[in-house]
């Protein structure tokens, strides 16, 4: 196998309860300071009361400021799970420094291009998934995927794509059983090194790319530092994690 090649790529209820809690019943106005209300009339809620604990109803507030500048490809609602099967890459310390040589490079195309945290290669889109759902869903994946091989993979895989291609086959069934979006036609399965916000395209693409495809081949033993073992599927919802072994 080759060296890899690189590729670059409201709520309205809780208002309607505080202006509910604000009104004051006819005949609670002349009543004298000091004097008790009558019996089951409410008294105005402070302002300050009111907005002590914005959007609880809603569920979080999304801030792109903590995520680097990243947003939801679809917006939070309480009870839906954001799911994502791939295969996991665990970055050895010379992979790692390979990636450090390939980013300072191109940063000096794109400054703002930021390493990524963990490495996988996705073998389906983001989807949502209800809570009840989890279980079975995880359960269909297991069954589908029990039989398949460990492979080879590189930065963009050169060699396995047909397995890889059977393996997306057996996850898009799953996908179609729960009624959510398969995997992208004729994918190209590769392991991202960085990212950054906004179209890089240009600036990547054509002298740049090259450039750091050159890095990769001069690296000392790129062809075997490269490959590495799939030995596992993984599925994320929300905060959970489930890991389905490969033969």
């Amino acid at each position: 196998m080759s060296a890899a090649p690189l590729v670059g790529y409201s709520s309205s209820g809780s208002e309607d309860e505080a202006e509910a809690g604000a009104r004051v019943r006819p005949g609670a106005e002349g009543r004298s300071r000091g004097q008790s209300p009558l019996p089951g009339q409410r008294l105005p809620v402070p302002s300050s009361v009111l907005h002590m604990f914005p959007g609880t109803e809603e569920g979080p507030m999304d801030d792109s400021a903590k995520h680097g500048g990243r947003v939801r490809t679809f917006p939070h609602e309480r009870g839906n799970w954001a799911t994502h099967i791939y295969v996991p890459y665990e970055a050895g310390e010379e992979f790692l420094d390979l990636l450090d040589a390939l980013l300072c490079h191109a940063q000096t195309y794109v400054p703002r291009l930021v390493r990524m945290e963990a490495f996988h290669l996705s073998l389906s889109q983001s989807v949502v998934l209800r809570h009840h759902w989890i279980l079975p869903f995880v359960q269909a994946l297991k069954d589908r995927v029990a039989s398949f091989q460990r492979t080879f993979v590189g930065l963009e895989v050169t060699s396995g794509h047909a397995h890889f291609l059977d393996l997306v086959a057996e996850v898009d069934r799953v996908m179609e059983e729960f009624d959510l979006s398969t995997f992208y036609q004729d994918p190209s399965f590769h392991i991202s090194l960085a990212w950054c916000v906004g179209d890089a395209r240009l600036q990547m693409e054509g002298l740049c790319l090259q450039e750091l495809q050159g890095i990769v081949d001069e690296f000392e033993d790129s062809e075997m530092l490269l490959r590495a073992y799939a030995e596992q599927i993984r599925c994320k919802s929300g905060n959970k994690f489930f890991s389905m072994p490969l033969k």
